[in-house]
């Protein structure tokens, strides 16, 4: 089969396709034939190493986490699914033709493929900074980088629980932003002003690594009641990072039901195909994306 894979830690031109060994369901797991698979900021922080004193990686890899695609091996003590069944979710080494899941739940409906791949991980990802921030229905919650994946999750979530949010995105996806039931503005000099004349601030998420803690913590009065996704650094000025996953199972069964109600769409910015990895990696890393970027295989 065909994969993704890298041999050493490094930009985006370290990503190779190869030709690989097929993986398969173990106890537990199911393989799907991959349709397409969402790409992630966690995956290009791999593939540079930033994870690896904290969980080191044997290279040469794969890499990947979500999924959407069709069943064709099941593993031993696995039930509710069959061959043949569409189904999304997260495992390992997912830029490829075939992927191990150990999460999954069957794909809505309403969706293809594509948009089904770019949910997982930011579902799990947006249900649990919106519970590790603390913030309750009634409060207003600042969102730093609302237009990514994460952001669009967190906006629709938040929303459907009677929390306000505040969006901060670049000025070309203020009415996305709005399109989603926040209350938008801009980066850019003047910006906590701007958040300041929009309403009191209860909580607030850093999912972009703008470099804006400080500016958080000072409009949320507590470092404690900001939460970061994407600046290591966070730490440092007493704000906790969120890098642990919670329930994925848990997660999907959420996205499943908020989908259902029409409470939840993350749209598909753009598709690549496998060879194009490396050129979806640069695309993710350079931000001002609105929604989700995703592998066509």
């Amino acid at each position: 089969m065909k994969k993704v894979s890298f041999a050493e830690f490094g930009g985006p031109d370290v990503l190779r396709l190869t030709d690989a060994e097929e993986p398969h369901a173990g106890p537990g797991q199911i393989r799907i034939a991959v349709r397409a698979a969402g790409v992630n900021p966690v995956d290009w922080r791999i593939r540079e190493g930033q994870f690896h004193e904290v969980r080191p990686l044997e290279l040469p890899a794969g890499i990947g986490l979500d999924a959407a695609g069709v069943v064709d091996e099941v593993g031993e003590g696995v039930d509710g699914v069959e061959v043949g069944d569409q189904v999304f979710g997260e495992g390992a080494e997912t830029y490829a033709e075939f992927a191990v899941l150990s999460a999954w739940a069957r794909m809505p409906e309403r969706l293809t493929f594509e948009e089904a791949a770019g949910y997982p991980s930011v579902v799990e990802t947006a249900l649990r900074v919106i519970r590790e921030s603390g913030v309750r229905p009634g409060q207003t919650l600042l969102v730093s980088g609302a237009s990514g994946g994460v952001g669009s999750a967190v906006l629709q979530i938040a929303g459907d629980r009677g929390i306000t949010v505040i969006g901060l995105a670049g000025a070309a996806n203020q009415d996305y932003l709005r399109d989603l039931g926040a209350r938008a503005t801009t980066y850019g000099d003047g910006w906590v002003e701007r958040v300041r004349a929009l309403g009191t601030v209860d909580a607030a998420l850093d999912l972009a690594g703008s470099g804006v803690i400080r500016e958080l913590v000072e409009l949320t009065g507590d470092p404690r009641k900001v939460i970061s996704i994407a600046d290591l650094g966070a730490p440092e000025l007493g704000v906790r990072f969120s890098g642990v996953a919670g329930s994925v199972p848990d997660a999907l069964t959420e996205a499943v039901g908020l989908i259902a109600r029409g409470k939840l769409h993350i749209p598909v910015e753009k598709s690549y195909a496998l060879a194009d990895a490396a050129a979806a990696h640069i695309d993710s890393q350079a931000g001002h994306t609105r929604g989700r970027r995703v592998i066509v295989v």
